[in-house]
Parts: C-alpha cells; structure tokens; sequence
C-alpha cells in the first residue's frame, strides 16, 4: 500500500521544530517528575470518589514526558491507527514512486510543523490510538512552563492539572467500550471520505485558498476539518464532536468540582488559566482555530454546561447513565438542552437528584 505520509519525518520535524523548554536543573526536573507521578495517583482517588466511576480494567502507569517524547508518542499512535486508513482516501488510484515520494514528504512535514506546534500547548493527554485501553501523558515542560507564567504554587497547579488529565483515563478505563467506539468513529469518517463526489485534491486545493483568507480574517471560525469534510463525514463529524464536547465538559466539571476541596489556590489558578486560553496574537489565534483548538476551547465550556445542567436535574448517578452505551451517549443538539437528554434518557418527568 502506498505511503501517504513519511510519518519517521513527521516525528523528526516535530522534534525540530518544537519549543525548547524552560531552564529546570536536573534536580528540579527529577523532581518534577515525582510530584506528577504522585499527584497523579492522588487525582485518581479523588476523581473516583467524586464521580462514582472507577477504572474496570488495568491501565498501563502515567508517562511523564517532554515535548519530543509526546510528539513521538503521536505520531506512532496515528501511525498505528490513521496510517492504515490514509490510504482510502485515494481509492484505487495509486500514485507514481516519483509522487508518493514526494507526497508522503510534504505531509510529513506538514503533519510534524503541528505537531510541534501543539507539543509547546498540551500540557496532558489520554492517547487511545497507541494500544489499548490507552495511554495517560503529562508533558512537563510545559506544566512547568505555564505554572511559572501564571506564577501559580506548583504543587496546586500539577494537582489541577492532573485531576483533569485522570478523569480522561477513568473515563476511558470505567467504560471499556468507549475507545473501541472512538475509534470506529475515527475509521467511518476516513471511510466517507470517498462518498462527497468531489476529489480529495480539490478539497485541500480549495483548503488553502481558505487558509489564506482565514490569517487575514482572523475573526473566522473555519478549521481544517470544515474545509476537507464531505457530507457525509459531518454526521460522523458530528457524533465525534458531541462525544469529545462531553468528555472535555466532564473532566472541566470534575477539576471544578474537586477542585475547591484539595487545592487552596484554584480559583486564583482557574481565573488565570482562562485568562492565558484567551489571550494570543492575530496570527496564533488564527492557527489555533484552523488547527481546531479553538473548537475544543468551545467544546470546554459546551461540556461543562451540558454535564453542569444535567447532575443538577438527575444527580451524578444520574449523569452516569451517559456512559451505559453508545445510545446514551448526547446527541450533538442536547448538548445545548440537557431537559432533552434527560427525558431520552430517563423519561419525561426523570429522577430526582439524590436527597431530594
């Protein structure tokens, strides 16, 4: 099967490319990384207390990680997963060794130059493509990074961070079905690629006339998905999104709510952090929003109002029901009505919240 991306390039420019980290001795950086790793099992009971959910498989222990690290945990992921799938998007139709080679060179420094964008902004990560059940990162120079700009007190900054970063593993360790769902949701958007009439090349054609024009009007909200999806991927598009704005709302849910009970500073933290997602250049927030990270800036506030609306009408055992199966889980328009999620879910009238 051809090759469309030189994914060995990828990490390599990724690696390249990536911000150098904050100046730690290795005394600090030892140090660092022992406090994560513990601060991570601290998290975990927390957010087990306070959601009820707890791990129903054994999950491999948290890597903490720098910038080249985590884009090279990436790019063997996508690898893994995308690779294989990358190759329909051409149909039948292989191209010349001449194209392929250059092709797959092209996209592999494309796909390296976001990477190493996104490796100086992650500060962790729940990476299902690499095995199962996944994989939770923490990406220390960055934590270390962003505390210091904040000026935040380390050990209450690591918790918050890891409070957020382990509600996504338990979310994926307590329903085992989800990555399996994830993923096939991933394999159907790839395989509907084909299903919009208009090539591929087109699409990216037009994609960077689209790119162009969205630098010089930063105010857009295109993303590079807008630009390459068929119709019918956006009903695929529009599962995947629902399912990341609820995962995403959830874990902002659950820091805010653990929060206030383990970490004196968090209001100070939280007021803070929002301040600095805001904040940007033109040109950063026009490639945080091509690159879709301002979509999933959204997605933290839609989630976390859906997840909010819902254990205040049915109780967290109540918002549970969410991860009983495929079925339960919210619909793209019941993100903005959790009523309406609640009568599909539970009835008309629904459960009352516990104590009530």
């Amino acid at each position: 099967m051809a090759q469309f991306v030189d994914w060995d390039l990828a990490a390599a420019t990724a690696g390249t490319l990536g911000k150098t980290g904050p100046r730690v001795s290795y005394v600090e950086a030892t140090a660092v990384v022992g406090d994560l790793r513990q601060l991570t099992d601290e998290a975990a009971e927390h957010v087990a207390d306070f959601t009820g959910l707890r791990s129903q498989v054994s999950h491999p222990p948290v890597q903490v990680v720098d910038r080249r690290d985590w884009a090279a945990t990436n790019v063997a992921g996508l690898r893994e997963v995308i690779g294989p799938l990358v190759g329909r998007l051409a149909g039948d139709k292989q191209p010349s060794v001449l194209t392929e080679a250059i092709g797959s060179r092209i996209t592999g420094v494309q796909a390296g130059t976001v990477l190493a964008y996104l490796s100086g902004r992650v500060l962790g990560q729940y990476e299902v493509f690499s095995g199962e059940p996944g994989q939770l990162l923490l990406i220390a120079p960055n934590i270390v990074e962003v505390e210091r700009k904040l000026a935040a007190d380390p050990r209450d900054f690591r918790l918050w961070v890891c409070l957020h970063e382990v509600t996504h593993r338990t979310q994926f360790t307590a329903v085992p079905w989800l990555r399996a769902y994830f993923l096939g949701e991933v394999q159907a958007f790839v395989d509907a690629s084909s299903s919009g009439g208009e090539p591929l090349v087109e699409r990216l054609r037009r994609g960077i006339t689209v790119l162009a024009d969205a630098v010089r009007e930063p105010a857009g909200r295109t993303s590079v998905l807008d630009i390459v999806q068929t119709p019918a991927q956006k009903a695929v598009l529009d599962r995947l999104t629902a399912l990341m704005t609820l995962l995403e709302g959830h874990a902002e849910f659950v820091m805010d709510g653990v929060g206030p009970q383990v970490i004196p500073s968090v209001e100070r933290i939280r007021a803070s952090f929002n301040r600095r997602r805001e904040s940007g250049n033109p040109l950063e927030k026009a490639l945080r929003r091509l690159l879709g990270v301002e979509v999933k800036l959204r997605q933290y506030a839609e989630g976390r109002s859906f997840v909010h609306g819902v254990v205040e009408r049915v109780g967290m055992e109540g918002f549970n029901r969410v991860f009983a199966s495929p079925l339960t889980l919210p619909r793209l328009a019941e993100l903005s009505d959790p009523d309406a999620w609640v009568a599909r879910v539970h009835g008309p009238a629904g459960p009352l919240p516990a104590g009530d």
